[in-house]
């Protein structure tokens, strides 16, 4: 793609903000904000045309990210066919991604799976039929291909101006910080094989999975950072480790997360592979685009649809859901429908009290990401010579870091070109100001932010000999949050025992944003389908 079609895609494409020269370089910067127009005009109640078309079917899917295309892939599968998949405002959902032209593809939302446990059977039949597990789908330890499996040098953290490996600012040996530390990490490791009175573990995934024990049920109704005062663990390296994490997969740091959510974090994940070490990671140029699109390709054209649902009314012998497809709308009457977007969005289309979920008081939060793709023409130099890893990390930044979309290119010499993947929550807002500041703040304001990590490590001058252009992907309502409470939320619940002709399928029946827990639900949904 050369300056002239970047510009005009920025100017034309739906959503998106004209193109912001910056002082000093004109770096073409498009700003890109899936689902907001359509999302806004139904928390509105945006006049929509009269409906002009109907159409019948048996089973309808409501959105094609990762839970409705597991839905979808599931039917198809099963030689399930009188089904359509509504694509939704952003095909692929949070697995969206970009392409750069010459097979040089980046993420755009999730962009690794760590290897799935054994409980994921759900995730280890996709990527047996993707040919990514390779083989032992139901044995501890499978095969998988060697080209997923996330390389040496995967990551590294810049602390007091220098590199050095991990995700974890370096101590000193035999501090208190080091003691420290290895009693956090060999406690969580003991909670990985640990089960509470029913037998089940403690902290599993799928979520639901987990041991309903209440002696550590009991966690979830305090904050993550209060256990960890409680148990003594008041090193900064450590809490600001641990903070990131959170922050990184949850989108709110300690203070705001269950500390039962915490410590699944660290102890829910215990898949192995026997050619990986344990704790890999699976990830993809595109990050888990690869996953969704390959499901995504498998369903024939005339079962999937562009179009959004802008109403949905359930009668006493169907569902009936009105679409905007472009500027026409239609009305489509299924047996049953899968609802597989945010409930944040759902509210505004479905009555959800009549399901059991009280929308102003169990309503998940839902935090706001950016995610920025800065396309490079060779690579900015490394301090001292330090090798580029996968994953790099800044301690103490409130950006989580940015990841290299070329680092899985198994080559002799680097690329000519390659892509740096910047994350960026807004910690220093609460959830509806930051999107409040998304909403009004400028390119350049944006870019700044995004660019918090780069800048500090490489400097914008000598980025800039490299840039190309930057793309900002503005996710407002980017993952539930779970905050303290989050396990005992009736509503929820009550959303996930559903089996009529309306069922729900979402990560946030979940309560938190994991590709497994939105697999989980559409795997859940086609089987209530299927009988």
């Amino acid at each position: 793609m050369d300056r002239r079609q970047f510009l005009l895609l920025g100017a034309t494409a739906a959503g998106v903000s004209a193109c912001h020269a910056f002082p000093g370089l004109e770096i073409p910067v498009r700003v890109d904000m899936p689902g907001m127009a359509l999302g806004h005009q139904l928390r509105d109640a945006h006049a929509w045309p009269a409906a002009t078309e109907h159409r019948d079917v048996d089973t309808l899917i409501l959105g094609s990210g990762v839970a409705g295309l597991t839905a979808a892939w599931q039917l198809q599968k099963h030689d399930y066919r009188n089904y359509l998949l509504l694509s939704g405002p952003e095909p692929l959902g949070n697995t969206a991604y970009g392409d750069a032209g010459r097979g040089l593809r980046y993420p755009k939302g999730a962009h690794y799976l760590p290897f799935p446990t054994r409980s994921s059977t759900h995730v280890r039949e996709l990527l047996a039929d993707m040919g990514v597990l390779v083989s032992g789908e139901h044995e501890s330890h499978p095969y998988y291909d060697e080209a997923a499996i996330l390389h040496a040098p995967d990551e590294r953290i810049w602390a007091d101006g220098k590199w050095s490996p991990g995700v974890i600012a370096p101590v000193a040996a035999h501090s208190e910080s080091a003691r420290q530390q290895a009693r956090f990490f060999r406690w969580v490791e003991q909670l990985k094989t640990q089960k509470g009175s029913d037998g089940l573990r403690l902290f599993d995934i799928p979520l639901v999975l987990s041991s309903q024990d209440d002696d550590w049920r009991r966690l979830d109704m305090m904050p993550f950072s209060r256990w960890l005062d409680q148990q003594g663990y008041t090193d900064s390296a450590l809490r600001a480790y641990l903070d990131y994490a959170c922050r990184d997969d949850y989108g709110a740091g300690c203070t705001h997360v269950s500390a039962w959510a915490g410590l699944h974090y660290f102890a829910c994940r215990d898949g192995h592979a026997s050619n990986g070490a344990d704790g890999g990671l699976l990830t993809w140029p595109e990050g888990l685009g690869r996953l969704t699109q390959w499901m995504y390709n498998r369903l024939p054209a005339a079962n999937v649809m562009a179009g959004s649902a802008i109403r949905i009314q359930e009668g006493q012998h169907n569902v009936t859901v009105d679409v905007l497809a472009g500027k026409t709308r239609m009305t489509i009457a299924a047996r049953r429908v899968i609802c597989a977007m945010p409930l944040h969005v759902l509210k505004h289309l479905v009555s959800l009290s009549d399901y059991g979920f009280d929308v102003p008081q169990q309503m998940p939060p839902h935090a706001p990401w950016l995610v920025t793709n800065l396309v490079l023409q060779g690579f900015p130099p490394e301090k001292d010579g330090e090798p580029l890893a996968w994953d790099n990390v800044r301690a103490g930044s409130d950006g989580l870091g940015y990841v290299v979309a070329t680092h899985q290119w198994i080559r002799e010499a680097m690329p000519e070109r390659t892509v740096f993947t910047a994350y960026r929550n807004l910690p220093q807002f609460s959830p509806d100001a930051a999107r409040k500041w998304l909403l009004a703040a400028k390119p350049a304001d944006l870019f700044d932010a995004a660019m918090v990590d780069l800048d500090e490590v490489y400097g914008r001058p000598r980025l800039w000999r490299h840039a190309q252009y930057a793309e900002i992907t503005v996710r407002g309502h980017a993952m539930a949050t779970p905050a303290v409470g989050f396990l005992h939320n009736a509503g929820l619940a009550a959303l996930r025992k559903q089996d009529g002709r309306l069922l729900f399928a979402h990560s946030d029946l979940s309560g938190l944003s994991l590709f497994e827990e939105a697999s989980w639900w559409g795997y859940q949904a086609a089987q209530k389908i299927l009988g």
